[in-house]
């Protein structure tokens, strides 16, 4: 088999020429002056329509409606996807569509919030006039106050006039962004108004990698008579036997009222090796105050635990008793690590 050429335009990344790091990062500052200017309007004239909004949806009977043609469109993708996944139920409908059936879907007791950087879209006349027919609250994002959407509407998200980071000004980008932003700022504001908690998010990300590091130490751990655990007063002749029996390749110390007082792992043992290890009591061989989860703590943080300590195991722990063992290899089995 022949080597591909090699195309001569391209090359190492230490010989990129200089002007595209330039233009990319003057979009970014660009951007980046859009989104001060955003936060800056949140102190400002934003203040008041963006917690009259926060509020309306947070009592709304119904479903958010985002909606919104181009660029605004995509932009409204994401706004309803992620109002969704964190608690209040929300779903995109196309512009166009809305005049072709899909204003069917919206019913009284819904909110829309339309987006359209001019206020000018013809493509949500047919919504902005469904709703003033039927009473249906409408949010206008947009950057012209004096827009007919804007005008339309029951409440103004008015988003500060931005420099896009096209050097025509005409592609869609720091507008864009902006928009992403005050939908990402609503999303959030509107979750921790709710009280919306890790558990929560859990029921609508049960899938992938990110809902197995949002179980919790409790749906993976081992209990009962399968943790390793021996009394402090046991001789090690014994608990080498549970040791290996249990296969964690650790062993958890408990006291007279069952509370976990230190484990005892391979470490241990190889420290011991050279004394009279088997005659002596496993209180004696194990190392004081070791680190444990509680029942509630996220797989991803036991795994953080298990990661910064270079360990492989940990105990589970509630009130100083030990609930259940949790092994590396169950998290990669629940698909956190």
């Amino acid at each position: 088999m022949t080597n591909p050429v090699q195309n001569p335009d391209l090359q190492e990344d230490t010989d990129l020429p200089m002007d595209y790091l330039v233009s990319a990062e003057r979009a970014l500052e660009t951007e980046m002056a859009g989104l001060s200017a955003l936060r800056v309007a949140l102190k400002d004239g934003l203040a008041v329509p963006f917690q009259k909004t926060c509020d309306l949806i947070q009592n709304i009977a119904g479903r958010v409606i985002v909606s919104g043609i181009g660029k605004s469109g995509h932009i409204g993708t994401k706004i309803a996807a992620s109002l969704a996944s964190t608690g209040t139920p929300a779903f995109f409908v196309h512009a166009t569509e809305a005049s072709h059936g899909d204003l069917g879907m919206i019913t009284k007791d819904d909110v829309v919030l339309a987006l359209s950087w001019s206020g000018e879209t013809q493509e949500l006349a047919s919504l902005v006039a469904y709703t003033r027919r039927f009473k249906v609250p409408l949010i206008a994002l947009t950057s012209r106050a004096d827009s007919t959407l804007a005008k339309a509407s029951d409440i103004v998200l008015k988003l500060p006039s931005v420099a896009e980071a096209c050097p025509h000004g005409l592609a869609p980008t720091t507008s864009a962004l902006v928009q992403l932003a005050i939908g990402d700022a609503l999303t959030v504001a509107i979750l921790e108004g709710r009280g919306f908690t890790v558990q929560d998010y859990k029921v609508f990300h049960p899938g992938g990698r990110l809902g197995a590091s949002l179980k919790s130490a409790k749906d993976i751990m081992h209990g009962g008579e399968a943790m390793p655990l021996v009394p402090a007063s046991t001789l090690m002749s014994e608990g080498i036997l549970v040791m290996s029996q249990k296969s964690f390749g650790v062993l958890g110390v408990v006291d007279e009222l069952n509370q976990l007082v230190g484990v005892i792992t391979d470490g241990d043992l190889r420290r011991h090796v050279t004394t009279n290890l088997l005659e002596k009591t496993a209180g004696e061989i194990m190392t004081k105050s070791p680190k444990t989860v509680a029942p509630s703590a996220l797989s991803a943080s036991v795994l953080e635990l298990l990661n910064s300590l270079k360990i492989t195991t940990v105990f589970v722990v509630e009130d100083g008793r030990p609930q259940g063992i949790i092994h590396m290899h169950d998290l990669l089995r629940a698909g956190a690590a």
